[in-house]
């Protein structure tokens, strides 16, 4: 098979670009003796880019058992490990995944592949991508987003300064990916998106920033409903980064954006998403820069998304419809965003 050119290296795009071969179910288990000797059944679970199985002990304990891409550097994966450690000590009441150590006591033990293993706790739950979320799980979503912002107001790490590809703080270096799309009239919509975000890019550049999760997106929110309606789980820290505290949002408003927008157009797109920001600002501040430049930053989530999904579905043509699940809704959101102009998007939160 003749891969697609490899996009501009200025970028982390390690495992998001690299091969690799799936670990057998067979073998997971006897990793999963081996280092943790623990035993049971496991379940694997789709995942974007690496061996991700639901581990479950004859006694009814239940892990998660990550073996991780290739391509993800050890730097990437203890930034991953230390930012559950730290929330685990400064907010451990959020509902994050805990990290168990192997029986010689690493967090992180090599396999014989060079590749890497983690265990973390399982959070029970139903995965948000799934439902429609209600009101009232929009309104917790924000306000889990800033109290996730407060808790990693104090933690560094150096890989959490890496040029990520989905950091839209670098989109325009994402542009030698339109080479990907073929689809004339999408591409003519992606470069004008990327135009718009290029003239604004020194305001971005000046915005605050700080280690973030930047990906509070649905299939990364467990949610229970057997009582009244609760955020249970914020899961996959693999895009942890620092980046802008606007972008942060963004992209967690992005996520509830409507599905359906080119069968059902609405007036105000943002609809379901200011519920998120005004549980956001329940709990933590922004500024008026911020707010006018949200928006922009959503459609450039957008614009980041149907790039890099494009991209590695022809990468990854296995794995093409979990890649590409999210992407075909983007094209009427981009659309909406670029029927308004850069002033009228600036106002569209204040």
């Amino acid at each position: 098979m003749t891969l697609p050119s490899s996009p501009p290296r200025a970028f982390d795009f390690g495992s998001l670009g690299t091969t690799f071969d799936p670990i057998p179910d067979a073998l997971a288990e006897r990793i999963a003796q081996v280092h943790y000797r623990l035993g049971g059944t496991l379940k694997r679970l789709e995942t974007e880019k690496d061996d991700t199985f639901r581990l479950r002990t004859p006694d009814g304990r239940q892990f998660i058992l990550k073996i991780a891409n290739p391509g993800e550097s050890v730097a990437e994966l203890d930034l991953q490990v230390r930012v559950l450690q730290h929330l685990e000590q400064v907010a451990p009441d959020l509902p994050v995944p805990r990290v168990f150590v192997d029986k010689d006591g690493n967090a992180l033990p090599e396999l014989g592949s060079g590749r890497r293993v983690r265990l973390l706790s399982f959070l029970p739950g139903t995965v948000l991508d799934t439902l429609t979320p209600s009101p009232a799980e929009v309104f917790q979503i924000g306000q889990y987003l800033a109290r996730m912002r407060h808790a990693l107001a104090s933690f560094s790490h150096p890989a959490a300064t890496r040029a990520l590809a989905w950091d839209v703080r670098h989109l325009p270096g994402l542009e030698p990916l339109l080479a990907h799309v073929d689809n004339p009239a999408q591409r003519r919509a992606l470069e004008q998106g990327l135009a718009r975000f290029d003239a604004l890019m020194p305001r971005i550049a000046a915005l605050r920033r700080q280690v973030l999760h930047n990906d509070f997106n649905r299939s990364n929110l467990l949610v229970d409903r057997s009582g009244p309606a609760r955020v249970c789980g914020i899961i996959d820290f693999g895009d942890t980064v620092e980046t802008a505290v606007a972008i942060d949002l963004a992209t967690a408003m992005l996520n509830q954006l409507p599905r359906d927008a080119a069968q059902n157009p609405v007036p105000d797109l943002l609809e379901s998403p200011k519920r998120l920001l005004a549980g956001y600002r329940e709990i933590a501040d922004l500024t008026d820069e911020e707010l006018a430049l949200v928006p922009h930053l959503i459609m450039g989530r957008v614009v980041a998304r149907a790039l890099l999904s494009l991209w590695r579905a022809r990468l990854f043509p296995d794995n093409r419809r979990y890649i590409l699940r999210n992407t075909e809704q983007g094209w009427a959101q981009l659309d909406w965003f670029l029927a308004r102009s850069p002033d009228d998007m600036s106002a569209l939160l204040l």
